[in-house]
């Protein structure tokens, strides 16, 4: 099986490393990918649909993988199944549950699926007087895509207020903002669960646990995840069963019946408060970094997995996971997440533990390669150290044994990712 993954990051890296593994898979493509994974095959610079629909079929690639939500709400999987092309994702239709957070939230309502009380208004007016209601902290979100940085957790009414009127303005986030959700603010813990679907059917991972300030102790600003860890014992059985019963299977339903069949991966920001989960949101593709911890967790051929849910198959595949933990630390360019970096070498020493050898490794993102065949971080999130173990702390030992022997110049790493379900192993 020859395989294409679409995006650049740490996450359609680690997709390509557990793809690396299969047997089945005789050959990987990258578009674009990044400066390191022309280690694990092919990189193309192909960005029109259409053109890289051709390059699939002339180069007999038998699935399409898609990573970042871009191409999804732009419609990429409309174009390859229009010409027979296995391809894994939603469509532009089902993107809508990430492409537009009014299309997400009033889905949930509709099909009585728990969410935060809300309301979408693109009035400034209507928007004051719903927040009059509410307690501070107030969630205000864009509507659109932002990159992850579309919603404000406000600390007052009066900053809630000053969220709205910026966005609606269009000032803080453009077109995206200028419809907006205002919602409650739910106190409890947060967890990121992931569904791979084929319109039907559905296979749950591993809950994982996200960390998105930038510094220790949940500190600093927002990012697009600075760690992240798998399984998390945060999550048990009866919140599994209450998240397929009162969430996934009445979300495959109602898409359905709706016209617009869920296929790929359903990312479920979920917030359980007194042990009932809630939904914040839903996304349409894995979580980066949560991905680099899971897929090294997948025990089943990844390739089975990815083209059973995309021909609509799931049924018939049998997936297991590692009874194992995964943790993963982002190491970020010096002036992440404020500005852009001067490039930098990186360099890793040479591991000499076998423990680190055969149970830690890095996922590749923000790095490109130098004439020389050197690698160089290159702005934002440059890459994962990702530790394997039996426990959470083993697993956390090899990640950050593995983060001491990466080096480069303005480097920043958090030190305590993991650190909820380390306090619960001790």
């Amino acid at each position: 099986m020859n395989v294409l993954i679409v995006g650049a990051g740490g996450r359609e890296y680690s997709i390509g490393l557990a793809l690396k593994k299969d047997d089945a898979v005789e050959k990987l493509y990258f578009a674009p990918g990044n400066g390191a994974s022309d280690a694990l095959g092919e990189n193309i610079s192909i960005s029109d649909f259409t053109q890289l629909a051709d390059f699939v079929e002339s180069n007999g690639i038998d699935l399409t993988i898609v990573g970042p939500e871009g191409p999804l709400v732009d419609g990429i999987v409309d174009i390859f199944q229009a010409r027979g092309l296995a391809i894994f994702g939603p469509s532009k239709g089902a993107s809508q549950l990430e492409g537009s957070k009014i299309f997400m939230k009033n889905f949930l309502a509709r099909h009585n699926i728990p969410t935060a009380a809300y309301i979408e208004t693109d009035s400034l007016e209507k928007a004051y007087s719903f927040i009059n209601t509410l307690q501070a902290p107030i969630v205000v979100k864009a509507d659109g895509l932002c990159g992850g940085k579309g919603v404000i957790i406000a600390q007052s009414q009066d900053e809630a207020k000053k969220a709205a009127g910026e966005m609606l303005s269009g000032n803080s986030f453009g077109d995206a903002g200028t419809s907006i959700v205002i919602e409650e603010f739910l106190d409890g813990y947060e967890l990121s669960v992931f569904a791979i679907c084929d319109g039907k059917d559905f296979v749950v991972l591993p809950a994982a646990q996200d960390h998105k300030r930038l510094l220790n102790n949940d500190q600093g600003p927002n990012t697009g995840g600075m760690g992240a860890y798998a399984p998390t014992p945060l999550v048990n059985d009866e919140i599994y069963h209450k998240l397929d019963e009162r969430v996934i299977k009445p979300t495959l339903k109602g898409m359905e019946e709706e016209g617009i069949p869920f296929t790929g991966v359903l990312f479920i920001g979920v917030m359980v408060v007194d042990g009932e989960p809630i939904i914040l949101e839903y996304n349409v593709r894995f979580g980066d970094p949560e991905c680099e911890e899971l897929m090294p967790l997948l025990k089943s051929p990844a390739s089975e997995l990815f083209y059973k849910a995309a021909i609509g198959d799931l049924g018939s595949a049998t997936i297991e996971f590692y009874n194992k933990y995964a943790v993963g630390v982002v190491m970020a360019s010096k002036d992440y997440p404020y500005k852009s970096s001067q490039a930098a070498e990186i360099i890793i020493d040479d591991i000499v533990h076998d423990n680190i050898e055969a149970n830690a490794h890095i996922s590749f993102a923000g790095v490109s390669r130098g004439d020389d065949g050197k690698l160089f971080a290159t702005g934002g999130r440059v890459l994962v150290c990702v530790g394997i173990g039996d426990s959470i702390t083993q697993a956390h030992e090899r990640a950050y044994m593995l983060c001491g022997q990466v080096h480069f110049i303005g480097k920043q790493c958090r030190t305590d990712i993991a650190y909820q379900a380390l306090k619960l192993e001790e």
